[in-house]
């Protein structure tokens, strides 16, 4: 791995850890007075998620601006020029490593074994890329998945602020977080292993060789694994915040009707023979 990449890998950890502990606490004050309400542990995980939007959004929109713009990726998809999407990885690989870190550190409270091999699975595969340069179009297409993380956050922040599942702006949230997770991270599925497999035979494939393949095609099984797994618990979740909705409304209309037609009852009671 060249001195670039680590320089930036070093500046990611570091950058997201002052984003952390320094920069979120009072942007968040700033935009929400209900933020210093909240107890210590939702604290923590409020500027944890914080962070993981705005690593979301950087490295999700770098990922289309070299998917729209890279030719050299597109063209040769296991070893075009990788400069760009190293660069990416790299910064990416900053915050897995922050967030592992902060996971340890507030395990009690924030621990999640499928968060820990998620990250490990892709710094395992994310570490071929930085320090052989090979698969950017595979690494940058799997990167493209965060654009999924800031609406999954989002939905913490409405039950952090105690907003209801009712509630017009979380179900917005909610159907839009389902929609984008599949799209980025399901739907993809087909398209993205059809790619993998169009390399399989190939001599750019055999030129990987075992170790890397391995690392590659385990690491991507692990994490469409827990991506499904995901996908699962999001569209059961929407589902029943739509149908609670939906209920909701119904539960007016029906009282409504109730007060404006005379029941059975009276009805009986004033009938005659």
């Amino acid at each position: 791995m060249e001195t670039r990449e680590w320089t930036v890998v070093a500046a990611s950890f570091v950058g997201f850890q002052l984003l952390f502990s320094v920069a979120s606490p009072r942007l968040s004050y700033i935009i929400t007075p209900a933020y210093k309400a909240l107890p210590t542990t939702k604290l923590t995980e409020w500027n944890s998620r914080l962070v993981s939007t705005v690593h979301a959004l950087i490295v999700g929109l770098f990922c289309l601006y070299i998917l729209w713009f890279d030719d050299a990726v597109n063209a040769n998809p296991v070893w075009g020029d990788p400069s760009l999407v190293k660069l990416n990885v790299a910064i990416t690989c900053g915050y897995l490593l922050y967030d592992l870190v902060l996971l340890a550190c507030n395990w009690s409270t924030m621990g999640d074994s499928f968060f820990v091999c998620h990250h490990l699975a892709a710094l395992y595969a994310y570490g071929y890329v930085l320090t052989r340069g090979v698969l950017p179009y595979f690494a940058n297409f799997r990167l493209i998945s965060e654009l999924s993380t800031p609406f999954v956050n989002q939905r913490w922040f409405f039950e952090a602020l105690k907003y209801p599942r009712s509630h017009r702006l979380v179900v917005i949230n909610g159907v839009a977080m389902a929609v984008v997770f599949f799209l980025v991270r399901t739907a993809v599925m087909p398209s993205y292993w059809g790619s993998v497999f169009a390399t399989f035979g190939t001599a750019d494939f055999e030129r990987l060789g075992l170790a890397a393949q391995v690392a590659w095609i385990s690491s991507c099984i692990a994490l469409d694994i827990l991506n499904v797994i995901w996908m699962y618990k999001i569209a059961r979740g929407c589902y029943k915040v739509l149908k609670g909705r939906a209920g909701a409304r119904k539960a007016p209309a029906k009282q409504s009707a109730e007060k404006e037609s005379p029941s059975d009852e009276k009805h009986a009671t004033n009938h005659t023979d």
